[in-house]
């Protein structure tokens, strides 16, 4: 017989409990529950959408024109649907989506979708915790604790009450959601990858009291997660800006030598040991030797003091 795992104050599988008859023996038949579904979801539309006819909308009591003589058209009522301002023809209006579901069907259904879920794993039985204050960090480690089928997300948790402590426990935690078991419906089983259900909302729910079989042996809680030290920040790498390539020098093609004229002779390279020996440099503490200076002849000038001769003497 299929069982579902009822879990303590911890979060782990102490028990399994048997599902009632009613659940038990339900076939699943997809057709109902597509059915069931489809109207439970389009009974939700609020169905206030609203358009105004033309007896609707304000003015448009007096004739445009007389009805004769003008060459145009005859009109009514400048609110007439082909008139800018005037009436929307077979508009929405508000109405009702929801449609008709036998009760035996939605019975049928309801019961289909609980016992999909618990022959996939996906559900199980939430015992009462016993949390005086309400805590997500001990929610978020009551699911880790959880069997493997219920760490998908989303997770659907139906409780009882919404102001209980479980329920503002569970309702801050990703991809959970609480739900009041009273508006529980064939939807939202089916649209949940998993289901916790108070053991209260349970037996209600089902009809019957649950009969718990205790597991051996106790189930151990799971280790507690190691935690990874941070990453060290990586260095930030100034990337030096790169130069601008320089721009290539082209050397300008001599020009080819004339037909008439004769190539330039290449110049002859000079032996090794050819080569003139360098001047010897003077010492330091040597005088460089003085070049003779040319003393310039000296003009023959009249002399000044000289006698006249005796010829000359006159």
């Amino acid at each position: 017989m299929t069982t579902i795992p009822v879990l303590d104050a911890r979060g782990l599988p102490v028990g399994r409990g048997e599902l009632a008859t009613a659940i038990a023996d339900q076939p699943i038949k997809q057709h109902l529950i597509h059915e069931t579904v489809i109207a439970e979801l389009a009974a939700r539309r609020s169905g206030s959408h609203s358009t105004l006819t033309r007896g609707k909308v304000r003015g448009g009591g007096a004739k445009p024109w007389r009805q004769k003589g003008t060459g145009r058209a005859r009109q009514g009522s400048t609110r007439a649907p082909h008139w800018t301002g005037g009436g929307i023809v077979f508009g929405p209006t508000p109405r009702s989506y929801g449609g008709k579901v036998n009760r035996k069907v939605r019975q049928q259904a309801f019961r289909a979708a609980i016992r999909a879920q618990v022959e996939r794993g996906s559900a199980a039985v939430l015992d009462p915790t016993g949390w005086e204050n309400p805590s997500t960090k001990a929610a978020v480690e009551y699911l880790r604790q959880a069997p493997e089928g219920l760490q998908v997300r989303p997770l659907l948790i139906v409780l009882g009450d919404l102001g209980s402590v479980e329920a503002r426990s569970f309702r801050n935690v990703p991809g959970v959601y609480v739900l009041e078991a009273s508006e529980l419906e064939t939807v939202d089983i089916v649209a949940a990858r998993a289901i916790l259900v108070e053991r209260a909302a349970w037996e209600r729910l089902t009809g019957g009291e649950l009969a718990v079989e205790t597991v051996s042996p106790a189930p151990k809680a799971k280790p507690a997660p190691k935690k990874k030290a941070p990453p060290k920040p990586t260095p930030v790498v100034v990337e030096e800006a790169e130069e601008a390539p320089k721009p290539k020098r082209t050397r300008a093609k001599k020009a080819a030598p004339a037909a008439d004229e004769a190539p330039a002779e290449e110049p002859v390279a000079e032996e090794p040991g050819t080569e003139e020996a360098p001047a010897e440099e003077p010492a330091a503490d040597e005088a460089p030797a003085q070049e003779p200076v040319a003393e310039a002849p000296e003009a023959d000038a009249p002399a000044e003091d000289a006698e006249p001769e005796d010829g000359d003497k006159a």
